[in-house]
């Protein structure tokens, strides 16, 4: 059984195609979709028709949930651009994705199984991300059966085998390798490089191992993109996977 796992593609048509063109060689049996679609200036529109097409297995991501659960005033600056691009039937598409999904004896969630917007493998430190410990980890995932736990929301490519035997995946983020945001507090999330990533999960037998994937596409077309749309502050984390410039210190 081989699992491609993708996530917070975030309107990056380029990133996802590229990495769809990589899947070609991995042969998967399934290719399943933790959320946060469309959310940003790209091309949420043509990234959602290719989504819906592919119908791949997909989960709801706190940024998908936000283009339906508020009105346009309240969404956030990601979430505004996809809103204006979205057609009624894209939005419906949204609307119809559950919160968690289990395929094959493995959960799918974007945060966690209970929250979209709340972190599972890391915690937020000095205004970074580090890893958490796994006795917490493993109680956000108290009650969950699964073997194997697919999730997303902090972009960065991770796998966490727990004491009980548990493996947790977060195959990192298609479209977006830097961010920064408020929540829980302010921090910021930076991969150091554009590619775009993804994971391949192999079980043979009851073992699984895994295979974080980094794709290469035209990201310096993708920044050029966001600066003529009007949105500076995507540039750096597209070009380089970092906030700020790439020769200057982060001060997150």
């Amino acid at each position: 059984m081989r699992i491609a796992v993708v996530a917070d593609i975030h309107g990056n048509l380029a990133a996802l195609e590229a990495v769809i063109a990589d899947l070609a060689g991995m042969s998967p049996d399934l290719v399943v979709n933790l959320g946060d679609c469309v959310s940003g200036p790209l091309e949420p529109g043509r990234t959602a028709d290719l989504l819906m097409s592919l119908d791949w297995p997909t989960v709801m991501g706190n940024h998908d949930r936000a283009l339906i659960d508020r009105p346009r005033h309240e969404m956030g600056d990601w979430d505004q651009p996809a809103f204006d691009e979205m057609t009624p039937s894209q939005l419906d598409w949204v609307r119809g994705l559950p919160a968690t999904r289990v395929i094959e004896g493995v959960l799918l969630c974007h945060g966690t199984p209970s929250s979209d917007s709340r972190y599972l493998l890391e915690q937020v430190v000095a205004g970074h991300m580090v890893l958490r410990d796994p006795a917490d980890i493993a109680a956000d995932l108290d009650g969950v059966a699964a073997e194997v736990v697919l999730c997303a929301h902090s972009h960065m490519p991770r796998h966490v085998l727990l004491t009980d035997g548990r493996l947790v995946v977060n195959p990192g983020s298609v479209g977006a390798q830097a961010y920064r945001d408020d929540t829980p507090s302010d921090h910021v999330m930076q991969n150091g490089s554009p590619h775009a990533r993804y994971a391949i999960l192999d079980r043979k037998g009851a073992v699984w191992t895994v295979a974080q994937r980094f794709v290469a596409y035209d990201w310096n077309a993708a920044a050029d993109r966001v600066l003529a749309k009007g949105h500076p502050e995507w540039e750096n984390a597209l070009r380089f996977g970092r906030m700020g410039r790439a020769d200057a210190s982060d001060k997150a």
